[in-house]
């Protein structure tokens, strides 16, 4: 069993920043990808940004320069620099993971983002 959990979250004017961290309750090693999702209300859950343990890289095509995926491997956690926000931005981001071992999906519970003069 895996846990994730995210924070960071928040309220911010357009053209700000945030960042969001994802931390695992294991060694991220053992993780085949982490990814974040976000979903906006009455829309359906969407990739952000992934990064899998083969160093690929992937980001949704609106957020390309501006929102960045990383990870602390000390830490176990993984994080979402997100810079000049857009209120188009505004959802519940979501921290995704596989397991190498299991191939099994997990979840954490959502932080709001939201975007808004």
């Amino acid at each position: 069993q895996v846990q994730l959990v995210e924070s960071g979250g928040g309220l911010v004017q357009p053209g700000g920043s945030l960042r969001l961290s994802c931390a695992a309750s294991i060694s991220i090693f053992r993780l085949r990808t982490m990814a974040w999702y976000r979903q906006a209300p009455g829309m359906q859950r969407e990739l952000v940004a992934s990064h899998s343990h083969f160093g690929i890289t992937i980001y949704e095509e609106s957020v390309k320069g501006r929102f960045t995926i990383s990870r602390d491997n000390a830490k176990n956690t993984q994080y979402l620099q997100m810079n000049s926000l857009k209120p188009e931005d505004t959802a519940v981001y979501y921290c995704n993971a596989v397991d190498e071992a299991t191939s099994i999906n997990y979840w954490g519970r959502g932080t709001q983002v939201t975007v808004s003069s």
